[in-house]
């Protein structure tokens, strides 16, 4: 199994998705039963939505925020993947718009969706702030009085830190992707991102074809305690 999930790369990238938040009790979004059936894409995740009615886009991503604050926790797999920063160069790549990750103990998080616990001005400078609580009002204003909106990033709207994501992909000895299918653009683009040389695997529960590197089918946190006693056997979880 150790040969088959290679050793302990010098540089890693950690890829996240909505699988990995899922274990901590966070809605996903295209799961059964997840937001994007219960809510239209078009009417709380678009520039045009809030333009329309933004107490309404405020008010879906306060009961986001409330959930992550009063309810998620990180699992054991968020705290693995913290813990191998003692062991080597651990960078996080994430989906995801929670502070999981960072709560666990991550230090080097990249977020490409934006933040649920930052707002951002929607003035001509759009400065990012962080938000303490769960509930943001109609009337909280920017220090230069304007209204503030999710610092998230919505449908239609550019991707800001991919290049950042891309730089770390091609500097990275292995790619560990964790909770995500890898069909949605840009993230399936990733792949094609990384050195010839590279160890990926991917830690997923469906079935996913994958064209290159190892699938453990198995949740976040089963499928990160095996690459654990692959990569540092004997040390303790």
């Amino acid at each position: 199994m150790a040969n088959r999930l290679g050793t302990l790369p010098r540089k890693l990238v950690v890829f996240t998705g909505a699988g990995m938040s899922a274990e901590s009790g966070v809605d996903t979004f295209r799961t059964p039963g997840g937001i994007w059936q219960r809510y239209a894409v078009e009417d709380v995740a678009t520039p045009e939505a809030w333009a329309r009615d933004p107490d309404r886009v405020t008010d879906f991503y306060n009961m986001r925020r409330r959930q992550l604050v009063e309810e998620a926790m990180p699992h054991a797999g968020h705290r693995l993947i913290a813990q191998l920063e003692e062991h080597t160069e651990v960078r996080v790549v994430t989906q995801n718009v929670d502070d999981l990750h960072e709560r666990a103990g991550s230090s080097h998080v990249l977020h490409l969706h934006g933040e649920l616990r930052r707002v951002r001005s929607t003035g001509p400078d759009a400065t990012s702030y962080p938000w303490e609580g769960w509930e943001v009002r109609p009337t909280d204003r920017c220090p230069a009085g304007y209204r503030l909106r999710p610092d998230v990033v919505w449908f239609g709207e550019e991707v800001p830190n991919w290049p950042v994501a891309l730089h770390a992909l091609q500097d990275a000895d292995a790619l560990l992707v964790v909770g995500t299918s890898l069909r949605v653009y840009p993230a399936a683009g990733l792949l094609e991102a990384m050195p010839a040389s590279a160890h990926i695997t991917l830690v997923d529960p469906d079935e996913i074809p994958l064209q290159r590197g190892v699938h453990l089918q198995a949740t976040a946190s089963e499928g990160l305690a095996e690459l654990w006693k692959a990569w540092l056997p004997g040390m303790p979880l």
